[in-house]
């Protein structure tokens, strides 16, 4: 299978990943574009498993204030290099990430942030609207309302607010970001302010 340049135009667009990337997946995936954004993605989770452990110490604090002056937003944005934190894309990203906690409103970062007490509160609740099925069913109810629970309330499991993302997950984005940078880029915290909350 011949792979051709608009075919390779055509993945980048969907997917952003390097020119290079994009034929390596087509070429190994013998032209059959939804396998080769597959694949483009494991490769970044791999590349995003590998950098993980790399001190991320540079980075900026983005900040953002709603129209209106009624809603502000700061998170860092944490990588390895002064060089990656002037990158475009780096910053852009860091915008995107205020943006989707201004407009999400997440309470917490990642899943394990929130706390024991939040979590069994809210079981007990999945557990009172569901009685009277039997207790393995409840518990695999509850887990599936659970996931539903973070992806509401912690930034890494939302779904992006902006539509060319077509709802992938803040994390997805990050690991792709990862992927195509090549350096560990953490979120590292963030505040709201709501005016009158």
């Amino acid at each position: 299978m011949t792979v051709t340049a608009e075919m390779v135009r055509e993945l980048r667009d969907k997917t952003n990943a390097g020119i290079m990337d994009c034929k390596v997946a087509l070429a190994e995936t013998k032209g059959d574009l939804q396998k080769a954004i597959d694949f483009l993605r494991k490769r970044g989770l791999a590349i995003a498993a590998k950098k993980a452990g790399r001190t991320a110490a540079e980075g900026i604090i983005g900040s953002y204030i709603h129209h209106g002056d009624k809603i502000g937003v700061m998170v860092e944005v944490n990588c390895e290099t002064d060089f990656v934190a002037r990158n475009s894309e780096f910053r852009e990203f860091v915008k995107m990430v205020t943006l989707q906690i201004a407009s999400a409103a997440p309470a917490y970062l990642k899943s394990e942030e929130v706390p024991q007490d939040v979590l069994d509160r809210e079981k007990d609740i999945f557990r009172a609207q569901i009685k009277g099925k039997p207790a393995n069913v409840i518990e695999k109810i509850v887990e599936g309302k659970l996931s539903k629970f973070y992806e509401s309330c912690c930034l890494l499991e939302q779904p992006s607010v902006r539509p060319e993302h077509e709802g992938r997950k803040i994390k997805d984005l990050l690991t792709d970001l990862i992927a195509k940078l090549g350096e560990n880029i953490v979120i590292k915290r963030f505040t709201r302010y709501q005016l009158g909350a």
